[in-house]
């Protein structure tokens, strides 16, 4: 895991002083063009890690070798947690080696460096098509969080804007697409960071619970979610080589059934209203049949229908 990685190379770096990205790549048992990407992560992050070129060149910490991570700015440290923290929960050994480095850090940056690993959690699997692009206050509502600071923020929701100060106590990553979990007036509260227009950060410190989880408060969400969304089901069955496909654009939509007896594949496609699953079927055309319910198949005939007089 990559996560995992980044603190082994750095680590890795501390011991040794300088390595060069085949070093990296052997001690790691990755490819060397891996160890290079990770390199320039950490680089990039703001971590003091450095290539030198010619011979004996390499990559270095500045400071030369170290047994301890004490030649860490606050800002550095920080970018090594945000980087390494969103597969922390997943993987015991990243979490025994982001546990040494804190014990590693100055007492001042602990705080910090725990909250950073704390903020972030990438769910890979999506509920639609991703947006390739980041939010513009993505960076000022991740250092909020961090950095446990109140928020006002402008968001736009079916085309209403409202003004909102809030606690935030975590983002998500979900296949591109940002959430905020954050408290407010009327209790916890999930935000879609593309639909946050404006962000401001306040002097005022976050109210977080003691106990707040945001891996477990995730799953919850997505739980309460997913089941507001599969309120419809239609299934429908599709070419063997097609599936995959069906399944990944669908995200979490999509559920593959197994095998239907002429061939194809079953599968069960869910939404919130009969509309809905017939909109995310209708541009498969001829390349699935719908065998049910007959209220979806009714929505695709009108929705067919209505393509065909408004176009004629």
């Amino acid at each position: 895991m990559r996560a995992d990685r980044l603190v082994a190379t750095l680590l890795l770096m501390q011991a040794r002083g300088r390595v060069t990205a085949a070093e990296v790549a052997a001690e790691l048992e990755v490819s060397v063009a891996t160890a290079r990407r990770d390199l320039e992560a950490l680089s990039a992050a703001g971590i003091p890690v450095y290539p030198q070129s010619g011979r004996g060149g390499g990559w270095s910490l500045i400071g030369g070798a170290r047994t301890d991570l004490s030649g860490l700015t606050a800002g550095e440290t920080r970018a090594l947690f945000l980087l390494a923290g969103p597969a922390a929960k997943a993987a015991p050994e990243v979490k025994s080696a982001l546990r040494k480095l804190v014990r590693a850090l100055p007492h001042t940056f602990r705080a910090e460096a725990a909250a950073a690993a704390d903020a972030v959690v990438v769910d890979p699997a999506r509920w639609g098509r991703p947006d390739p692009h980041a939010p513009a206050v993505l960076d000022t509502v991740r250092r909020a969080v961090v950095d446990r600071r109140r928020m006002r923020i402008e968001y736009l929701r079916k085309g209403e804007r409202t003004v909102r100060t809030i606690d935030p106590w975590g983002l998500v990553e979900k296949e591109t697409v940002w959430y905020l979990v954050a408290g407010t007036d009327r209790g916890q509260r999930t935000f879609r960071l593309d639909r946050i227009t404006e962000a401001v950060t306040l002097d005022e410190t976050a109210d977080r619970p003691a106990d707040f989880d945001l891996h477990a408060q995730w799953s919850q969400i997505v739980e309460n979610m997913e089941g507001r969304r599969a309120a419809v089901s239609a299934t429908v069955l599709v070419a063997t080589e097609l599936a995959p496909i069906l399944a990944d654009q669908q995200g979490r939509n999509c559920t593959l059934l197994g095998p239907a007896p002429d061939g194809r594949v079953r599968a069960r496609i869910t939404a919130d209203t009969t509309k809905m699953v017939a909109r995310q079927l209708a541009g498969w055309a001829g390349d699935l049949e719908v065998v049910g319910p007959a209220e979806v198949r009714a929505e695709l005939a009108a929705l067919g229908t209505r393509l065909v007089s408004d176009n004629g």
